[in-house]
């Protein structure tokens, strides 16, 4: 109850306690004899003291109290860049309600908690950041100095070592292209996620993707299939180039971490409005502590292993862009020894 007053529902509470403070004191003084007044002076008197008590009641809650509540209500709805047609009705006069600038105090707080973690969260991933940028260039620029100092000061006139060492560095600057060419990939996207949008076969295209990716997987004897073959098409609605991006991603990913003889499949089903994409493996699995980090930039679970095979580390960042400019989502489950799955939907056609 007490939530709901404003200032002239406080006036008022006050000027009738007055009132009534007023009004027994002149019947027990009556009583006992101590005053002996006309009851028509009393009335007005108590009508006098009930009205004189309301407006300064009044004036001193507006001018001293609601006054500065005011203004904090003002300063908390300007934050949140409210205008009169959001609401801001209680903010004329003298009518702000105790409730009100409660609710807005503890929400005004609730959100300011929430943007400064999501502050911190955001500096400490920028700092994570950059530390891994800096780190993912250094690696193969102090490899390629290295080599290319080694050649210089004679190691050229060494046929042990000259073709070798011209070898590695040339693998070291393919890398740092890669690297290169993936951050503008995810610049991209996160500037302008604009889609071509087409309606096209999503296990098709996986096939195709296989065929592309043969090489890699046969040169470590892993197969790639369809689990439960489908002899209807998916038809899916979305940019096939980006998704080939996405499939090509995921099975180089699941090559890279599986062992050799391993085996990779890709699955399809229908859910409702959506085809679900399943994209598994039979590898060495990650552990759970992972997997909330994985579609971090540059985040390497083993990065002994993921730099071996030419990992950038910015590849399922790309992934989980790319699936969320196509307002769908993906996620990955995963156990030690077992393998992993990648999962994602896409729009039915």
């Amino acid at each position: 109850m007490l939530e709901n007053l404003t200032v002239n529902k406080i006036s008022l509470l006050v000027a009738a306690l007055v009132g009534l403070l007023n009004a027994l004191f002149f019947i027990v003084s009556i009583n006992y004899g101590n005053l002996d007044i006309s009851l028509g002076y009393i009335l007005p008197f108590i009508l006098g003291c009930i009205i004189a008590s309301y407006l300064i009641v009044r004036y001193l809650l507006g001018r001293f109290v609601f006054k500065n509540i005011q203004l904090i209500y003002k300063m908390i709805r300007s934050t949140r860049q409210l205008n009169e047609k959001d609401g801001v009705k209680n903010l004329r006069g003298n009518k702000v309600l105790l409730k009100d600038l409660d609710d807005e105090v503890f929400n005004w707080a609730e959100r300011t908690k929430n943007e400064i973690t999501d502050l911190k969260e955001l500096e400490t991933y920028r700092r994570n950041y950059l530390g891994n940028v800096s780190h993912e260039l250094k690696t193969p620029i102090f490899s390629i100095q290295g080599y290319l100092h080694t050649l210089i000061e004679g190691g050229i006139y060494d046929d042990k070592i000259n073709i070798r060492y011209l070898k590695k560095a040339a693998e070291n600057t393919e890398r740092l292209e890669n690297i290169v060419k993936d951050l503008e990939v995810v610049n991209k996207l996160e500037a302008d996620a604009t889609l071509d949008l087409k309606k096209f076969d999503i296990q098709e295209l996986a096939l195709m993707v296989f065929q592309e990716l043969d090489i890699h997987s046969s040169s470590r004897n892993i197969t790639f299939s369809i689990k439960n073959p489908f002899p209807k098409a998916f038809m899916v609605r979305a940019d096939k180039f980006k998704i080939r991006q996405v499939l090509t991603n995921l099975l180089t990913n699941s090559v890279r971490y599986s062992d050799e003889g391993g085996e990779v499949t890709v699955s399809f089903n229908n859910i409702q409005d959506s085809i679900l994409v399943e994209v598994s493996d039979n590898g060495i699995g990650i552990e759970e502590k992972h997997l909330k980090h994985l579609f971090d930039r540059f985040y390497r679970v083993d990065p002994g292993r993921s730099r071996k095979f030419g990992g950038s580390g910015l590849g399922l960042s790309i992934v989980k862009h790319i699936i969320e400019a196509h307002n769908q989502t993906i996620n990955v489950r995963s156990t030690i020894g077992v393998g992993s799955t990648f999962a994602f939907t896409l729009e039915k056609a």
